[in-house]
């Protein structure tokens, strides 16, 4: 049940009106989008439809002024690198790119054809914008965190489980590879300085089945977390993931609301239909004209705490009333 409403705008210097705008001209505008996902991903498919329809609102009709060009590669990066250089051939005249290796793979492809990112944990340590006011050059969007979150995922776990005495931080070792998670996990290092018998490691995976193995091993002893971060391995996985993590009895944080109602205890974190519907409103102003150098790279201000009730009676956990008054929706 919905404890708060989560209202949002288009969001910051993103939020623009959506009534339709001016005739577009006769030119067909193209925009790509690559998708470290798989076709059959029904959330990436829904924030796909997300973008579009925000489009449609503003005067991009399919068929007449914009035809969009799909490539879903997975979470494999020479597929990434293989449909980027597809989709640079195409010309399109913006391209989409939700994850950081997908930004990446595009970024390798082509310094000119204007890039709009989405989910992406550090733009200016990764290299995409110089700065988060004039990112410069072709690469601009939408980054799925603020730098001190993982504290507060780490402060949200310890709340609604403060036996916890170690935590693993879960993330895929081939995304993390080309983008270190550095500025995220020094957040962590830092918030857990405020618990002195805190434990903190690493647990990065190949594949749900090195995933499987590392959870397990982390469920034989009392008094140990997890913390998933955000990415694609963990967005495609999450429900083989939420169904080991409650296999093994763990007490858990997640960073969308999806991993919740999918058996998660706890997720903090933005709306990603939202983030794409701020995007929208990014591909529309390259396509009237605007630099993506000249757009600022935005960061989140709009947080959403789900708690999945039923989990926490599963793992024997009162779920403090301090989380219930800040929950913006409790599963039962």
């Amino acid at each position: 049940m919905n404890r708060r409403a989560f209202i949002t705008l288009i969001g910051g210097a993103a939020g623009w009106p959506l009534a339709p705008r001016a005739q577009q001209g006769d030119r067909m505008r193209r925009v790509g989008m690559l998708m470290p996902y798989e076709q059959d991903d029904a959330e990436a498919r829904a924030r796909n439809a997300a973008i579009q329809g925000v489009l449609k609102e503003l005067g991009w009709s399919e068929g007449r002024n914009i035809e969009y060009h799909f490539r879903w590669a997975g979470n494999d990066a020479a597929r990434l690198q293989a449909s980027a250089a597809e989709l640079v051939g195409l010309r399109p005249d913006v391209i989409l790119a939700p994850s950081t290796i997908a930004t990446e793979a595009l970024r390798q492809a082509t310094s000119t054809i204007p890039i709009v990112f989405v989910n992406i944990l550090d733009p200016v340590g990764s290299g995409f914008a110089a700065s988060l006011a004039r990112p410069g050059g072709n690469i601009t969007g939408f980054a799925t965190v603020e730098p001190s979150i993982g504290g507060k995922w780490l402060e949200l776990l310890i709340a609604i489980a403060p036996a916890t005495k170690q935590v693993a931080l879960v993330f895929s070792a081939r995304s993390f590879s080309m983008a270190p998670a550095g500025p995220l996990t020094q957040t962590f290092d830092a918030a857990a300085s405020a618990f002195p018998a805190l434990k903190l490691m690493r647990a990065p995976v190949q594949d749900i089945a090195e995933l499987d193995s590392v959870v397990a091993a982390y469920g034989r002893e009392p008094g140990n977390g997890v913390i998933v971060l955000p990415e694609p391995f963990t967005s495609i996985h999450y429900q083989a993931i939420t169904a080991t993590v409650a296999r093994h009895r763990l007490p858990a944080v997640y960073p969308y609301r999806f991993f919740a109602a999918s058996g998660g205890l706890l997720s903090y974190g933005i709306d990603l239909v939202i983030q794409y519907r701020q995007a929208a409103a990014y591909v529309d102003r390259i396509l009237r004209g605007a630099k993506p150098g000249d757009l600022p790279v935005q960061l989140p201000t709009k947080f959403e705490l789900v708690i999945n009730l039923k989990t926490a009676k599963a793992l024997g956990l009162d779920v403090p009333p301090m989380l219930f008054a800040r929950a913006d929706e409790v599963i039962e």
